[in-house]
């Protein structure tokens, strides 16, 4: 008779509210940082910096660009265990990950016949 494996606490993900609220806090940092690079870019104007065209650009990159990004951080849940790169086993000697399974197929219904 095979046993069960037990569930250990510790693998399970994280509750959907905390995977959430993990989401809410780097998107409030990236638009955070976006306002700073909005100020840094108005206070470099005013302050003739050299090389005022560079850093006008960087900061217009970030005004850009921050917002995209911060979007697409938000909506992306965390990656599940067994994708990671780190906990996938290494293959077999001689085995190949393109084969598809000889396990029969259960009973196929058709509502021709």
């Amino acid at each position: 008779m095979a046993r069960n494996a037990p569930i250990l606490i510790t693998d399970a993900e994280p509750s959907l509210d905390k995977q959430r609220h993990s989401r809410e806090i780097r998107y409030l940092v990236m638009m955070s940082l976006r306002a700073v690079c909005l100020l840094l870019g108005s206070l470099l104007a005013v302050w003739q910096v050299p090389l005022l065209w560079l850093w006008l650009l960087l900061c217009g990159l970030g005004m850009v660009l921050l917002p995209w990004i911060a979007v697409m951080v938000a909506n992306d849940r965390p990656v599940k265990p067994e994708h990671r790169w780190r906990h996938r086993p290494p293959a077999a000697a001689g085995t190949s990950t393109t084969e598809l399974p000889t396990q029969p197929a259960g009973k196929t219904i058709d509502v021709e016949q």
